[in-house]
């Protein structure tokens, strides 16, 4: 099977302790939903700085806060485990892609 990156884009902070533990569970129903599907759960990113040729910069550049790792027969199949996923109801995006080992 192949492995798809689901890269996390954005989304809303909970705006309790309470409400980041519903989320956290709902994150956890999901990933369980998946079974042996998922290869890496879930990837929180902190700290993030951009390097260019211009220097470096403190927090990111892009909006990506995370990402999943799963395996799947194809693209279609990985964007269909990424549609249920409680990301999006926290007006976050998702990204889906193939990863190509080389």
């Amino acid at each position: 099977m192949t492995q798809f990156i689901i890269s996390y884009l954005g989304g809303d902070k909970p705006a309790s302790a309470e409400e980041g533990k519903r989320h956290f569970a709902q994150y956890q129903q999901w990933l369980a939903s998946l079974g042996g599907a998922v290869i890496t759960a879930m990837v929180p990113y902190k700290n993030s700085h951009s390097v260019s040729s211009d220097g470096v910069s403190a927090g990111s550049q892009v909006d990506m806060t995370g990402h999943t790792i799963v395996q799947a027969e194809s693209i279609e199949q990985a964007i269909e485990m990424a549609k249920s996923c409680p990301f999006l109801a926290i007006n976050g995006r998702l990204n889906i892609a193939e990863m190509v080992v080389i």
